[in-house]
């Protein structure tokens, strides 16, 4: 049967179906709220040479970058077997930062040799061990930030390696949710592996195969029309981050993009080189970030797969931010760095596109990490907190939301509060924190905690000293704040923090507001191209 539109919308929905599913039991059977609750967590379909074939709509930073990890995984093992599952988290080989743990599985047809397909997911594991609780720390070198797990076998032929998973869960600080948020992504695993082999035994290896690949070139022929439609030329913009927790300085990100018919390449000669800190961003965290970039432009729903990732072509210098060299630390590159990356691209594009491209959002997934121990138990939490959107040619941007490379939910304090030795205060909209212009930059979020025992935390932010650009005229949106009130005291904690607080203390988390777009004078863009507005480099 050939591949027809038809039919090729049948198996688009058959296999993003797959990874919805494995996403669905991921979820409701996890043990800590960061899975259960936030859904961090992502899966995905892979071919036998380890592309991309489907996702589901789960977190655009793991997405991106799982092909990296499968592909690592492949080429670590000469043979598979049926019933094995791999896992990973290396950051140098295709990993984000190593709180984000990868697992593959082969998925074999009877009577052949090799795997005919992968399914893969990565979730986000509140603890790994590292030199702080939430294993986000402050850190200057990889081997800081907890357990570095390279391609390996959880399970063999069916048969789990007990002594790896004794290894990861004595090294984490809340074992029993290890083990309970490991159990869950194995059983993710098993839920794609039957629901993939179902459809193979139905349709066949050979169609199934072809209809992926079609879906791939399907994928690249709308990507590249998508760029198509860009203007050709040059296009360049500048933006930093605030400090790598070490130091307090600006780490400028420039990217040139250069869009030759349906081809583009982003190239990232220029920003800074690699830090002491843990901004530095892997590989597969900045072609993540700039896929996402463009895939933002399409007007239709393109599939992501490998296809939408060919017509891009990613450069980043060796030994910078954005091309590290191990054993550089990495935690915060996954979440703060990947964020700066895409307002640095969309920056970019906005002189390209002007009435298509929004002002910056929030910029920043503002971590918070906690842990300590209460009643004889470990305890352990990690935490992102929305902002602001940043205000479109269409409208004003959205209010206490995520925004770019991170899709969760937020944490509800039905769920905090029972499990954690602390008490959420206020929760909240920022009123008036987002830019003004035309449109309005959407609101941050207020969100405070107070503490019922010791207990150590560490923030990892952004936007709290360079704001998020407005766009055309429009303001940046307001800049974000950590405090900590403590025996009558309030201390400005900075972007950057780890320290221990005390029961009563109390931290107050004030998110970024999104950038403004366009003057508040005009509703529609003025003729001729105006420059983006930042306050940096």
């Amino acid at each position: 049967m050939p591949v027809d539109a038809i039919s090729l919308e049948v198996f688009k929905s058959l296999f993003a179906s797959i990874a919805e599913e494995m996403g669905a039991a991921l979820q409701r059977s996890a043990l800590s709220p960061n899975i259960r609750e936030r859904l961090d967590f992502s899966c995905a379909v892979f071919d036998a040479q380890a592309r991309m074939a489907a996702q589901a709509a789960h977190i655009p930073v793991h997405l991106g970058s799982m092909p990296a990890s499968v592909k690592a995984a492949v080429d670590a093992f000469e043979t598979f077997a049926p019933g094995d599952v791999i896992v990973l988290n290396d950051p140098y080989r295709g990993g984000t930062h190593l709180p984000d743990v990868t697992m593959i599985t082969p998925v074999f047809v009877p009577g052949q040799p090799t795997p005919a397909f992968f399914v893969a997911s990565r979730a986000h594991h509140a603890d790994v061990g590292g030199m702080s609780p939430g294993s986000l720390p402050l850190s200057t070198e990889l081997y800081q930030e907890g357990l570095i797990i390279p391609p390996v076998k959880l399970v063999e032929g069916g048969a789990r390696n007990e002594a790896l998973w004794a290894i990861i869960t004595t090294n984490s600080r809340a074992p029993e949710e290890r083990l309970g948020d490991l159990e869950a992504q194995l059983a993710a695993q098993r839920i794609g592996e039957a629901r993939l082999s179902g459809i193979i035994t139905e349709h066949g290896l050979a169609h199934v195969a072809e209809h992926a690949a079609a879906l791939m070139d399907y994928s690249r022929r709308m990507t590249e029309a998508v760029i198509a439609a860009i203007p050709d030329g040059a296009y360049t913009f500048a933006d930093a981050l605030e400090g790598d927790g070490q130091t307090e300085f600006d780490i400028p990100i420039r990217v040139l993009i250069r869009v030759e018919g349906a081809r583009m390449i982003v190239d990232f000669a220029g920003s800074a080189p690699q830090v002491a800190g843990n901004l530095n961003a892997v590989a597969a965290i900045v072609r993540s970030a700039t896929w996402y970039g463009v895939r933002l432009l399409a007007a239709d729903d393109v599939p992501v797969n490998d296809g939408c990732f060919q017509p891009v072509e990613v450069v980043a210098p060796d030994g910078s931010l954005l091309g590290p060299r191990f054993p550089a630390a990495v935690a915060a590159g996954n979440t703060e760095t990947s964020q700066r990356i895409v307002d640095a691209v969309l920056g970019a594009l906005a002189q390209a596109l002007p009435d298509r491209i929004p002002a910056a959002s929030q910029g920043t997934m503002n971590n918070f990490t906690v842990g300590g121990q209460h009643d004889g138990r470990a305890f352990v939490y990690y935490e992102t907190i929305g902002g602001g959107h940043g205000a479109s040619p269409g409208g004003d941007g959205l209010s206490g939301r995520h925004c770019h490379m991170t899709n969760t939910r937020n944490t509800p304090v039905e769920a905090l509060e029972p499990v954690l030795p602390l008490r959420v205060l206020e929760y909240g909209l920022r009123e008036g924190s987002g830019g003004g212009g035309a449109h309005r930059g959407g609101d941050g979020i207020r969100r405070v905690y107070e503490f019922l025992s010791h207990a150590t935390i560490t923030l990892n932010t952004e936007r709290r000293r360079l704001a998020p650009y407005g766009l055309h005229g429009g303001e940046p949106g307001a800049l974000g704040r950590n405090t900590l009130e403590s025996d009558g005291e309030i201390r400005a904690l900075g972007g950057k923090f780890v320290g221990v607080v005390q029961p009563g203390d109390r931290v107050i988390i004030e998110s970024p507001g999104g950038g403004g777009w366009g003057a508040a004078s005009r509703i529609v863009l003025e003729s001729g191209v105006q420059q983006p507005t930042v306050s940096v480099v």
